[in-house]
């Protein structure tokens, strides 16, 4: 697979360029008739969608990117269907290349993805695909490119508008930094960087089983993909 000998190193200006699983007691089992939203292997992407789909893509993204956003507005909806439907499922690998420091904008907002995929504490339900597919949408929705970007408590009202549980919601509320999102941006800027080391930016659409980039540009892409 692509992940062999990915590149452990690569230079800052690069950034320019454009299941099995055991019960416990006392802890919330995702529901098995909905799609379910867990962490990549790799702990720097968010899986959602059922195990066995046709289709599997991952889409690396940054939340200040407008093109980004635009992928969002345009596919955002679809998307959230297809992943419900058990048509597709999705991987989506942040990055955070726009930030100028540490824990910035673009680091909150992966931060809050990654609380609103994790489980809930104590016996809380678990966050499902197209919730999480309807939170990022509202992350992008409301996006400030080069601004302060929205507060945690107002991700934590766009993740309870998207269905996102409370018990989630409330952690992203309280703003905690508890994810490397920095580090996770490296390791999947070194991905993307595999995929297309010429024309790197965000959004890349990255198909897994056809092992191949898609073209963004293409109003069809999603529409082909689901009806192969």
């Amino acid at each position: 697979m692509r992940r062999m000998g990915v590149l452990v190193a690569l230079a800052t200006s690069a950034f320019l360029v454009v299941g099995c699983a055991k019960e416990v007691t006392g802890v919330a089992q995702p529901d098995p008739a909905k799609p379910p939203v867990s962490i990549t292997e790799d702990g720097n992407g968010i899986r959602a969608g059922f195990e066995d789909v046709p289709v599997e893509v991952e889409i690396y993204t940054e939340p200040q990117c407008s093109h980004c956003a635009d992928l969002q507005r345009d596919f955002g909806d679809d998307l959230a269907t297809f992943i419900a439907t058990g048509q597709i499922a999705v991987t989506y690998r942040p990055l955070t290349f726009f930030d100028s420091q540490p824990d910035g904008y673009s680091a909150r907002v992966v931060n809050a993805m990654f609380e609103a995929a994790s489980p809930a504490d104590g016996d809380g339900p678990a966050t499902t695909g197209p919730e999480f597919q309807r939170f990022v949408e509202e992350l992008w929705a409301n996006q400030e490119p080069g601004g302060e970007g929205p507060t945690a408590e107002e991700m934590a009202e766009m993740a309870r508008s998207a269905g996102i549980p409370e018990g989630q919601a409330g952690r992203i509320a309280k703003g905690e930094m508890g994810f490397d999102a920095a580090g996770a941006s490296e390791i999947n800027y070194e991905y993307l960087y595999e995929i297309d080391p010429i024309d790197t930016g965000t959004p890349t659409i990255y198909d897994l089983l056809a092992d191949e980039k898609l073209d963004v540009y293409d109003n069809d892409w999603l529409s082909k993909l689901t009806s192969s």
